[in-house]
């Protein structure tokens, strides 16, 4: 580990007169990056309160309303509740097994109550590209990376074709900023590397990891696995070094976990331990892994592609945010060549090696089909880790958002090794082609834009009808359609306008009687039945028996609604449906039907 401290400074010796330059380069990169990440987005700032990207309308829909709740609870003057009934009354969901985007939703609160939760999302997902960019951008500077290298690193991890893919909805895993910086720390606790003190050091990475546990606690639970593994390669490298280093990494890491312990105990004891805490996976893990295909048939997010390849891009992955392999054989093939040509220089060694382990574990560790020929999962090492509490619960494919980390870093330590190995008297072409063959091997990453759509508007009439109700602050509605996974725009229409305060359904991640992690579980069985009747109603195609009205009785004293609102006229289905059930509505407002319960 000390051999990757000396490389490491030793690159970074600069000369007299240059930090004034130094500085103009980084802000030039910066903006850079800015700039190319509003020109990916565009499309949503031409309308940022009424468009969102195309590719995940029912997660952008739920982050929609996160964003909301956590802004309403700091408008109140207090944090966002880890249990709340919110949505899912009465039985309510835990937080914390949702990606609820806690702790940006609470920085921009100010902006979601002015402009609006989708102009909130607009913005977290113009800063993931560029925050990302140079977050890697600054670590690789910091291990001795030149400006050129470090760059083009930067460039390659913030805006991959794994965030480009994950920010169809996916928010939590596209705002990759802290993976790089807490990486960042651990090594530098690990190798002592450039530290005034090794327990400052491990306040800095308890804060970094805490923050990220608020923002994407599935991407803090990868990203600590891909520093384990660094850490495991350093060590293997230099177990000499690794044991005289012992001691000042416990310091390190132990203020680190008193930091977090300090910020995250409690949060994460109401997660394990607390109401509605939930065990095993709600996704089957086979539908979330990379196929060996997907490292090279670019998506159709990409400006290079052809007509057939977005649809050999989809098969075997559900949709757009979890197609997250690719890298192209360009990139592939200068990655494969520098890892062997400087196997001997130990970042490039370590980084190449955490690379390529991050993309197995991306494989899964499920049976597999490749050339025609059938291979048991038991061959992949994930197969081995995914029975493993908490390790379980990732789904396999986003590890490649690490991998392409490593693969940037990988890309820039070989680089600088490549730029210094020609002679400063050779011709300018000669000096140039290391960086000309690290630009062509980005060009096939090359994204275009984010595709939108305008998202589904408030009905009129909606604030109309529950300023009419007069309803307490901890009322329960039962908003028709019911929200859910597949029909989450009432979600919306609460996000945009904050009511009602409470509501029956929703899209979340919740737990079963038995305690198993299961999609929307709204009470008793019959319950779901109940709401999935009546959004048939809503779309004009009415599914089977319709219940009982003892059963809806039964329902309704359940779930306990102050009010019912109804998306609906009087001489709809569902209107009239309703009006048979509750009777006259109390009044109708726009688009709007309301009874009060």
């Amino acid at each position: 580990m000390s051999v990757v401290s000396a490389v490491a400074e030793r690159s970074q010796v600069s000369e007299p007169g240059r930090p004034r330059a130094a500085a103009g380069g980084y802000r030039l990169v910066l903006c850079c990056y800015l700039l190319a990440a509003v020109a990916l987005t565009w499309h949503l700032w031409a309308g940022p309160g009424s468009r969102a990207q195309v590719g995940d309308p029912e997660d952008v829909d739920q982050f929609a309303w996160f964003v909301r709740y956590a802004a309403t609870a700091v408008s109140h003057g207090h944090l966002p509740a880890l249990v709340t009934t919110a949505m899912n009354a009465p039985r309510g969901i835990n937080m914390m097994w949702n990606t609820t985007f806690l702790f940006p939703g609470m920085v921009l609160s100010p902006v979601t109550l002015l402009a609006g939760p989708q102009v909130t999302l607009t913005l977290m997902l113009t800063l993931g590209f560029a925050g990302s960019a140079a977050s890697m951008f600054w670590v690789l500077r910091r291990w001795g990376g030149s400006t050129t290298a470090a760059a083009l690193g930067g460039a390659l991890y913030g805006f991959s074709p794994a965030l480009l893919d994950a920010a169809a909805g996916h928010y939590n895993f596209e705002f990759a900023v802290a993976p790089p910086l807490i990486i960042d720390a651990l090594l530098r606790i690990v190798t002592g590397r450039g530290l005034r003190s090794t327990v400052r050091t491990g306040v800095w990475l308890g804060l970094l990891t805490a923050a990220e546990l608020f923002t994407g606690e599935e991407l803090l639970a990868e990203t600590a696995l891909a520093g384990l593994l660094l850490v495991a390669v350093l060590a293997a490298s230099h177990p000499r070094t690794a044991r005289e280093r012992a001691r000042a990494v416990a310091s390190g890491l132990g203020a680190s976990a008193a930091v977090v312990l300090l910020i995250c105990g409690y949060p994460l004891w109401v997660q394990l331990h607390g109401p509605l805490s939930q065990h095993g996976t709600w996704e089957k893990l086979g539908a979330f892994t990379n196929h060996l295909g997907g490292f090279v048939v670019p998506p159709a997010s990409l400006l290079w592609h052809t007509r057939a390849s977005p649809t050999t891009a989809s098969t075997g992955i559900r949709y757009l945010p979890e197609y997250l392999a690719y890298l192209g054989w360009p990139l592939i093939i200068v990655l494969v060549a520098a890892a062997i040509r400087y196997r001997r220089d130990p970042k490039v060694r370590v980084m190449a090696v955490t690379c390529a382990v991050l993309e197995v574990f991306s494989l899964g560790g499920v049976d597999r089909k490749f050339l025609g020929f059938r291979y048991p999962g038991a061959l992949l090492p994930w197969h081995w880790l995914q029975s493993l509490p908490v390790v379980g619960a990732i789904l396999p494919d986003r590890f490649s958002i690490l991998a392409d980390g490593a693969a940037a870093a990988v890309l820039a330590f070989a680089l600088d090794l490549a730029r210094s190995a020609v002679p400063e008297a050779a011709q300018w072409m000669c000096r140039s082609l290391p960086t000309a063959v690290a630009v062509l091997a980005l060009v096939s990453l090359i994204p275009l834009p984010l595709h939108t759509q305008t998202v589904t508007q408030v009905p009129a009439g909606w604030q109309a009808a529950f300023a009419r109700l007069r309803l307490p602050a901890d009322a329960q509605v039962l908003i028709v359609p019911v929200p859910y996974a597949h029909r989450p725009e009432p979600m919306r229409w609460q996000a945009d306008t904050g009511e009602p305060r409470s509501f029956n359904g929703g899209w979340f991640v919740g737990v079963n009687h038995t305690g198993k992690a299961v999609v929307e579980y709204f009470g008793p069985p019959r319950i779901t039945a109940f709401f999935l009747y009546l959004d048939a109603l809503w779309a004009g195609r009415p599914r089977g028996l319709a219940p009982s009205r003892s059963q809806i009785r039964a329902d309704l004293a359940y779930l306990r609604p102050a009010a019912v609102v109804a998306v609906t006229s009087r001489r709809s289905p569902l209107g009239r449906y309703l009006t048979g059930f509750f009777g006259p509505p109390a009044f109708g407002v726009g688009d709007m039907l309301a009874w009060r319960r």
